[in-house]
């Protein structure tokens, strides 16, 4: 049996105000003439985090637009922008949700790959290092942060570029950084972590490794939302815990059937990750009954309205979409279903779950 040899992020930094330390991590990096480029969600334009930027000489700030989902088109497009501009660059920070980290890994990746972003999604298509990423987190849950994956929407498929380059050489963990994340964004990617965990810790790849992450991130995930009433300081500091350890937990596992559904989803409809996957684990007491209690529990408790009914008018036609790129996404499938997953999960039993949506 082969194991898998698994890339872990080069360095981490935790701690209320260590973003502060920014300029002094990345100085090492610069090359001469070559700027560092920060890419912002468009979020903070105005907001006095612009300021805190350690921006010097020709550095670049781009605000990104994540309303949606990114695009391989719009990865290509930054990419290739920089490269006319630029020639080559020192580095790639990413400053926001997991949309905007999301971008920054696979923009570096392509400043040192031909082709189209699209030509990476799938496992282990790429071929070239990136140029150095760093990624500061101001959301918490999504565990882009330390995901060998940069989740993209291309031509023909939702699909990452899954790869031993794509995570970060350092990441930013500062919890001060998400004290002004709106409330239902807040729970939504908290979320995300929390169905991480369940479908992780209730998979067919479950091991040790990915256990010990699972069971301490689904712990903090629960002190959060289940057992506080309010929010404060700590639970910025758990939340922001929980999302590492969450990724950490899938990094060595896998995902399952909210994660598989929700991909289509996003695919067709541009449905955001968190609230995405919320939408579909509200409906998947079938797989995850203790899971989907707890979260119909947490959600009403924290007065969050999750979105109903959104695939009703849908064609035929866009349900054969949806259903074509959760399928092709069949790891997803096997950890949470078993080998046999494709007898279980047939096109009329995921049509019809598609439909609860």
């Amino acid at each position: 049996m082969a194991f898998r040899n698994f890339k872990m992020i080069g360095y981490v930094i935790y701690g209320r105000g260590c973003f502060n330390q920014l300029g002094d991590i990345i100085q090492p990096h610069r090359k001469t003439g070559a700027p560092m480029v920060f890419l912002v969600d468009h979020f903070f334009e105005g907001k006095p985090l612009i300021n805190r930027l350690p921006i010097s000489g020709n550095d670049k700030l781009v605000f990104v637009d994540v309303t949606h989902e990114p695009k391989t088109s719009y990865v290509d497009a930054l990419a290739n922008q920089l490269k006319e501009e630029f020639g080559t660059i020192s580095g790639v920070i990413g400053i926001g949700g997991g949309s905007a980290m999301d971008l920054a890994k696979a923009v570096s990746l392509m400043m040192n790959n031909p082709g189209s972003a699209a030509d990476y999604q799938g496992w282990d298509l790429v071929k070239n290092p990136g140029v150095y990423k760093v990624g500061i987190p101001t959301l918490s849950g999504t565990g882009a942060e330390v995901s060998r994956t940069t989740v993209l929407t291309g031509p023909t498929k939702k699909l990452g570029m899954n790869s031993d380059y794509t995570p970060f050489d350092q990441i930013v963990l500062d919890p001060a950084l998400t004290a002004d994340a709106p409330a239902n964004q807040r729970f939504y990617t908290g979320m995300d972590c929390y169905i991480h965990c369940i479908e992780s810790l209730t998979g067919t790849f479950l091991n040790e490794f990915s256990k010990s992450y699972g069971e301490k991130a689904l712990q903090l995930c629960r002190e959060v939302y289940v057992n506080k009433t309010g929010w404060d300081e700590e639970s910025d500091d758990q939340l922001m815990m929980a999302s590492y350890a969450g990724g950490m937990s899938i990094a060595y596992s896998q995902v399952g059937v909210a994660h598989a559904i929700s991909y289509g989803l996003s695919y067709l409809l541009g449905t955001k990750h968190g609230i995405g996957n919320c939408i579909v684990f509200d409906k998947l007491e079938e797989f995850y009954p203790e899971g989907v209690k707890e979260f119909k529990w947490m959600v009403e408790k924290n007065q969050i309205d999750i979105p109903q009914h959104i695939c009703a008018g849908l064609s035929d036609a866009d349900f054969d979409k949806m259903m074509d790129v959760s399928l092709g996404l069949k790891p997803l499938w096997e950890n949470a279903l078993g080998k046999d997953w494709e007898k279980i999960m047939t096109r009329p039993k995921l049509r019809a779950l598609y439909e609860l949506l």
